[in-house]
């Protein structure tokens, strides 16, 4: 079973989603993605999976958001993937792959539904 979890360990829900998945006796493999930022083809695969629009990846309330005027409807997709590469931290987490799916864990508990 291939199993990742995009982690941030200093965010609450992103630990508790780790917690909830390792309950269910699945150790997965753990990428600290301000650590190791994903590129873009990895944020557009994982866009994919998710099934969403780039938009909807974004955490509106960093500063980078505010600060690129990423707010801004007529970027293009291209270029708020852009944005989450060059500031990972505008990603949503936590984020669970399990073999071919995908799920953002906000609430944690919705990493269950994809196992």
């Amino acid at each position: 079973m291939s199993t990742t979890l995009y982690h941030n360990p200093r965010c609450m829900k992103s630990r508790e989603a780790l917690e909830l998945i390792r309950s269910q006796g699945i150790e997965s493999a753990i990428r600290e993605y301000l650590k190791d930022p994903p590129d873009a083809k990895t944020i557009l695969s994982l866009l994919e999976m998710l099934r969403i629009a780039p938009r909807a990846l974004l955490r509106t309330k960093e500063s980078p958001y505010k600060d690129l005027n990423l707010s801004d409807k007529t970027l293009s997709d291209q270029r708020l993937i852009e944005a989450m590469v060059e500031y990972p931290i505008l990603m949503e987490r936590p984020i669970f792959i399990h073999q071919d799916r995908a799920v953002i864990g906000r609430p944690p508990e919705q990493v269950l539904t994809i196992l």
